[in-house]
C-alpha cells in the first residue's frame, strides 16, 4: 500500500518540514521536473529514493527558460495527473508552487558558463540555460538537496548545472542518469505527448538515424556521419534539422575525428512538426 505522498505550494511551509527531517539526519533527494511526467520521470525519483531517505519531486513550468513564447503556451500541463502518477509511484513530497512563490519579485539573475553557454542548446535557445540556472538556483536554495537527480537526454543541460553547483560553492551532488526509451526508441520526453500519430512514428526515426550516423562516423569519418543526418533529415517533410554535432563528451568541444583522449558524444535537435525534440548518443565503442 502506497503512502500518503505531502504535497506543498508554499515555500515557507515545505522548509518547515525539510528543517525537522534534516534534524533527523535524514538525507533529501530532490528531482525538479516540468511535469507532464513519464517512466523517464518515476527513474529518477526511484534513484532518489535508493540514494537518500527522502525523495521530492517538484511541478513547476519555468517561464524564464522559454525563449519562444508559443513553446512555454503549448508545454502540456497536467498536475492532476502528474499528482496521481507519484503517489503511485510512492513519491514522499511534491512540491508545487506557483510562478509567484518562486519569482516574488520578478527578479532575474544573469550567470556566466563559458562555452557551454554559447554552443548547441545555448546557440539555438538563446538565454534558455540562464533561465534554468535561475530556477534551478531557487529550488536548490528551498530544498536543500544532498542529492538533485536529473535526466542525461538533456546532456548539455547536466553540464550547466554541475557549472551552477560549482560557481555556488554548494555540496548537492548532481546525479545524471540514462535516458529511458520508448519501445520504438524514442527518448522519453513530455513534449512527446504533443505530437500527433503520424508526428510521432517520424519521431521514431530519430535514435535510428544517430546510431546509423554512428557507425558511419566509426567507418568513414565524422563528415560523412554529419551529411547522413542532414540529408536523411531533409528528405522527411515533417522533419527540420535544428542542429547534429559530434563532440567530446567532457567539454562540449565540436569534434572532427576520432582521439584517444577524448569520447565523442553526438548531439541533435530535430523539429517534428512544430515539436522540438533533443537526444544524444555517445560513441563508446570509438575504436
Amino acid at each position: 500500500m502506497a503512502l500518503l505522498m505531502l504535497i506543498f505550494s508554499k515555500i515557507s511551509d515545505i522548509k518547515l518540514f525539510l528543517d525537522q527531517q534534516r534534524l533527523q539526519g535524514k538525507t533529501i533527494g530532490f528531482v525538479p521536473t516540468m511535469g507532464a511526467l513519464h517512466e523517464g520521470h518515476l527513474s529518477l525519483l526511484k534513484k532518489a529514493k535508493e540514494c537518500c531517505d527522502i525523495g521530492i519531486c517538484s511541478i513547476f513550468v519555468n517561464p524564464t527558460q522559454f525563449n519562444d513564447k508559443s513553446d512555454l503556451a503549448r508545454y502540456p500541463r497536467m498536475p492532476e495527473k502528474d499528482t496521481q502518477f507519484l503517489q503511485e509511484a510512492n513519491c514522499d513530497v511534491l512540491f508545487l508552487p506557483q510562478e509567484s512563490e518562486i519569482y516574488p519579485n520578478n527578479e532575474s539573475e544573469s550567470f556566466e558558463f563559458g562555452i557551454l553557454n554559447e554552443i548547441l542548446e545555448a546557440k539555438h535557445r538563446p538565454g534558455h540555460f540562464n533561465g534554468v540556472a535561475q530556477v534551478v538556483k531557487r529550488f536548490f536554495e528551498i530544498i536543500q538537496p544532498h542529492q538533485a537527480f536529473f535526466g542525461s537526454k538533456d546532456y548539455q543541460q547536466v553540464m550547466i548545472i554541475k557549472a551552477l553547483v560549482k560557481q555556488l560553492n554548494s555540496s548537492i551532488q548532481i546525479v545524471s542518469c540514462p535516458i529511458l526509451r520508448e519501445s520504438d526508441g524514442l527518448a522519453m520526453s513530455s513534449r512527446n505527448t504533443l505530437l500527433n500519430a503520424e508526428e510521432r512514428k517520424i519521431a521514431a526515426l530519430i535514435p535510428n538515424l544517430m546510431k546509423d550516423a554512428k557507425n558511419i562516423a566509426l567507418n568513414q569519418n565524422f563528415k560523412a556521419a554529419t551529411d547522413f543526418i542532414v540529408e536523411s533529415i531533409s528528405n522527411q517533410a515533417l522533419m527540420k534539422l535544428d542542429y547534429y554535432e559530434i563532440c567530446d563528451a567532457d567539454s562540449l568541444e565540436q569534434l572532427n575525428h576520432f582521439t584517444k583522449e577524448k569520447t565523442p558524444i553526438s548531439l541533435i535537435a530535430v523539429y517534428v512538426g512544430k515539436i522540438r525534440l533533443i537526444d544524444n548518443l555517445v560513441f563508446v565503442d570509438k575504436y
